[in-house]
């Protein structure tokens, strides 16, 4: 802790720091509360989408042996871009998916088998769920980040911070009360120095 000053100045600048950080601490960990469960959000929607590329493999085995048959799907259909918005989630920007472009070719009906709209539906729905995901993982590496921070910042105020003030304000009251019995002695002293002048000069 940095040397202070044992005034009544300090003493009331020392008061004033401690309410301000007894103030702003029960912020900060509400804040650290939010991150928390703004991740596990994230999370379980990384793992709901997860579950439907899963659900999505499975329907497409039924019918992906005909995928042997050699068609050039990627030539009809790829991703072009993924959409997101800009969205605020416990005072922090963070991106949202709101959807994918694709980059579609058209292709010949009568010269393609059937499943090839199926697949392409199929294609499209994958694409769009992984991207969603990716959206989903910058999601929780900005709250990660920023929990980080807010946990730092708790430590300090707890650790650091009020703990300083605490100490400080201790030391400049006893050394006030120190200050202010030998006042009251010297002053005692004094007196008694007087009344002593004052009989003997009666003698």
């Amino acid at each position: 802790m940095a040397k202070i000053k044992l005034t009544k100045n300090e003493l009331k600048k020392q008061k004033e720091s401690l309410r301000r950080f007894e103030r702003y601490l029960p912020m900060l960990q509400l804040k650290k509360k939010q991150l928390q469960l703004e991740i596990i959000k994230v999370y379980q929607r990384i793992r709901e989408a997860s579950q439907q590329i899963d659900s999505l493999r499975q329907s497409v085995a039924a019918w992906a042996d005909v995928l042997a048959q050699k068609v050039p799907l990627e030539r009809y259909c790829s991703l072009s871009k993924i959409k997101t918005s800009q969205g605020n989630v416990a005072g922090i920007d963070l991106p949202l998916f709101e959807g994918v472009e694709f980059k579609e070719s058209e292709y010949s009906f009568l010269h393609t088998p059937l499943w090839v709209d199926k697949a392409l539906v199929a294609i499209k729905d994958m694409i769009s769920l992984r991207a969603k995901i990716l959206v989903y993982h910058s999601q929780a590496d900005v709250l990660k980040e920023e929990l980080r921070i807010a946990n730092q910042r708790v430590n300090l105020f707890e650790k650091v911070k009020i703990p300083q003030a605490q100490e400080a304000i201790r030391v400049i009251q006893i050394h006030l009360g120190e200050v202010q019995t030998a006042e009251v002695v010297r002053g005692k002293i004094a007196k008694a120095k007087i009344e002593r002048k004052k009989v003997l000069s009666k003698i």
